[in-house]
């Protein structure tokens, strides 16, 4: 089976496979002086040409954690719309992508006060907590037609430690 390694989740190095959330950088303060407001970080991005019944929906995942080294052969995509996790606790979780299942896939590993908003279209792995609870809000298209394509590798990766 091949290998890869996760590398730290960083704007720069995953920025053609969606948007990485933090709260880092400019902002500007609110509530009084007590919250920094770090403003629209993500684009949103739904297909309201494929059907006008497409909104933007909020859900609550609760994923099983997997430990590394970690075996996987299932990608995914979601060609009508972006996909954002936000974790409900501060623990790091793996994010795999891939340009095309024909392309190495890239695992990124997330430093625990970071979500990700994945483009539309994206080829990306399941979502993959490392520790408990696995819980995350997610931000997707809800609508009535498919926005799901799969892709199984013929011979499954393995995530290493890094």
């Amino acid at each position: 089976m091949p290998n890869i390694y996760p590398e730290p989740l960083t704007a720069a190095a995953f920025a053609r496979f969606g948007d990485v959330l933090d709260a880092t950088g400019d902002h500007r303060l609110i509530n009084e002086g007590m919250c920094q407001r770090h403003h629209d970080r993500a684009r949103l991005d739904f297909a309201p040409e494929a059907d006008p019944q497409n909104r933007p929906g909020l859900s609550i995942f609760n994923a099983t954690p997997r430990d590394l080294p970690y075996t996987f052969d299932l990608i995914e995509r979601h060609p009508e719309g972006s996909q954002a996790f936000i974790p409900m606790t501060q623990h790091p979780f793996l994010v795999i992508v891939a340009t095309s299942p024909n392309d190495k896939p890239r695992a990124f590993l997330t430093n625990g006060a970071q979500a990700i908003n994945l483009h539309r279209g994206i080829w990306h792995g399941v979502l993959t907590p490392l520790h408990p609870p696995g819980l995350f809000v997610v931000v997707d298209r809800i609508g009535p037609s498919a926005n799901l394509e799969e892709y199984c590798y013929p011979q499954p990766w393995v995530v290493q430690r890094g």
